[in-house]
């Protein structure tokens, strides 16, 4: 990201969330104590509050995603803002109009968020570079680089099952080299203080001196991976690896690296069974296990609705400071 951009206002309020490296342990919690507090809105009769009333968020998703989306879209408008969702395959840009021609006609709607999906790592930050100053962007995945709110959604739903992040052994399953959602989840358990996390998975899959450049315990037997631990977060297995040459089959990767109770049964006996969604059933786990007492699935899309709505409510609500830095710089000229 640009220095001219920081993610952060000078005073260490959110102006964008792009990415959770380089934000401390603190905003991590006040993101999980605001979004914990979000939980009961879920149970309202009327399900709003007028936090972002009179705000306008812009859903920009140049890459397909039903759950995300929707959960952006259910969290503005439990915000009271006002939602644009943007079908970008056929928008403007389809027809030859730039990104940075669309973001100025958006501005120029008065769009005050951007909510960003892409296939291209850097693309979310790219677009915070170039925003206006009282435009905030918030990245919904870009590439292999970050999932940011699909990390803190899974920080979430752990804190509400394990009271201390420094006493767990967190295992991640799957495909760590191509996920997003792994490498931010890394960065929060670290940050939180987790002093263990593994991933577990094929040698294809695992990225190359991940075990210094992640800062993890690499282990390729699952049965080794799994002992002991309190947390178990599966990833979703893009099909497109199942035809390439980094694993043979759905059956093989199943029998080598797919979760069963029979498998579970190694971990604590109260260890917590996560995954992104949508579950690959017979290939990353069974529905025993899926949809099994230790299984917290379901709890993390409504966890993700909180979180999104409390990344947006920071952002959206720290959006004046902006303006006053910019009011005060022109005064010092």
């Amino acid at each position: 990201m640009s220095a001219l951009t920081p993610q952060l206002h000078a005073n260490g309020k959110l102006r964008h969330f792009l990415t959770l490296e380089g934000l401390d342990a603190a905003l991590l919690h006040e993101i999980i104590d605001r979004a914990s507090g979000f939980l009961g809105v879920s149970d309202q009769a009327v399900k709003k509050v007028p936090l972002c009333r009179g705000k306008v968020i812009a859903n920009l998703f140049f890459e397909t995603s039903t759950r995300t989306r929707t959960t952006f879209e259910l969290a503005a408008k439990r915000l009271s803002a006002d939602v644009l969702n943007l079908n970008i395959s056929t928008s403007a840009t389809a027809k030859g109009e730039t990104l940075l021609d669309t973001l100025r006609n958006l501005e120029a709607m008065h769009v005050d968020m951007f909510v960003v999906r892409h296939a291209t790592s850097g693309a979310a930050h790219f677009i915070a570079d170039h925003a206006a100053p009282h435009v905030s962007v918030v990245n919904a995945g870009d590439g292999r680089h970050a999932h940011p709110t699909q990390a803190m959604l899974d920080m979430l739903t752990i804190h509400r099952h394990k009271a201390d992040f420094s006493q767990l052994r967190v295992a991640i399953i799957g495909d760590i080299l191509h996920s997003r959602v792994a490498r931010s989840q890394i960065i929060a358990l670290h940050t939180l203080g987790v002093p263990e996390v593994r991933v577990i998975g094929p040698r294809t899959l695992i990225p190359a001196q991940a075990e210094e450049a992640l800062g993890v315990r690499v282990c390729h037997d699952l049965r080794e991976g799994l002992r002991d631990v309190d947390v178990v977060i599966m990833l979703r297995l893009q099909r497109e690896r199942m035809s390439s040459a980094l694993l043979p089959s759905e059956h093989e990767y199943f029998r080598l690296y797919g979760l069963t109770e029979e498998r579970l049964a190694v971990a604590h006996p109260e260890a917590i069974v996560m995954h992104p969604g949508p579950i690959n059933r017979g290939v990353e786990m069974d529905s025993q296990v899926a949809d099994g007492k230790r299984s917290v699935i379901l709890e993390q899309v409504s966890n993700g609705i909180a979180v999104r709505m409390a990344v947006m409510s920071m952002c959206l609500g720290n959006q004046n400071l902006q303006h006053s830095q910019s009011a005060g710089a022109t005064d010092g000229q």
